[in-house]
C-alpha cells in the first residue's frame, strides 16, 4: 500500500469515527430534547457534548472543561470488539480490526511525540513465536524485514546494513 493510499484509508476511518461522533451527539441533544423534565442545569451540563463541532483551539487540544463523549470498548464475543462513542457503537470482526490497527499504526508513525525508545515498566504485550518473516534487499543496500505478529499482521522494518549485522549478532550471542 502506498503512502497516498495509506493517507485514503486513514482518512476513511477518520470520516467513519467522526460519523460515530457526530451521530453520537445528535442522539445527546435528541435525549436533551426527549427530557423536558430535567433541570435547567443538567441541560446546560450537557450541552458541550450536543454541539455539532467539537471546540478546537489552533493546536487542536480541547479544554478541560469541553465534554468530550467517552470511548468504550468491549470484548462480547472471542472473535467480536465493540467500540462505543457516547451512545452509538460498532462491533468490528477479526478483518475490521486488522484494517483498524493498521490504520491507527500509519497514523501514529506519523505523530509527534514518537513512543519512548525504552520498554514501560508493566508494558502489556502478546509476542508471536517463530514469526513468519518476509525479507527485501532495498535498492540502497538496507533490508526490508517483514515479520507476522498474531495480534498487529505484518510489520515491516527496514534495517541499514550495520544494523542487520548487529541484529544478525545479537540473535546469534549465546
Amino acid at each position: 500500500m502506498n503512502l497516498e493510499e495509506q493517507i485514503g484509508a486513514i482518512d476513511a476511518q477518520v470520516d467513519r469515527l467522526s460519523e460515530l461522533l457526530r451521530l453520537a451527539q445528535a442522539a445527546a441533544e435528541q435525549a436533551a430534547h426527549a427530557a423536558p423534565e430535567r433541570a435547567p442545569a443538567a441541560a446546560e451540563a450537557a450541552e458541550p457534548a450536543a454541539t455539532s463541532e467539537p471546540k478546537q483551539s489552533a493546536d487542536d487540544t480541547h479544554a478541560p472543561n469541553d465534554a468530550r463523549p467517552t470511548l468504550r470498548v468491549a470484548r462480547p464475543a472471542h472473535n467480536a470488539l465493540t467500540l462505543s462513542i457516547g451512545s452509538q457503537s460498532v462491533t468490528l470482526h477479526p478483518e475490521q480490526i486488522g484494517q483498524l490497527i493498521e490504520e491507527l499504526a500509519n497514523a501514529r508513525a506519523s505523530m509527534t511525540p514518537e513512543p519512548s525508545m525504552a520498554l514501560p515498566p508493566g508494558w502489556r504485550f502478546v509476542s508471536t513465536k517463530n514469526p513468519a518473516i518476509a525479507m527485501q534487499k532495498q535498492a540502497n543496500g538496507d533490508r526490508l524485514l517483514v515479520a507476522r505478529h498474531t495480534g498487529h499482521g505484518w510489520v515491516p522494518f527496514t534495517f541499514s546494513p550495520d544494523a542487520a549485522v548487529e541484529l544478525y549478532l545479537m540473535l546469534t550471542q549465546s
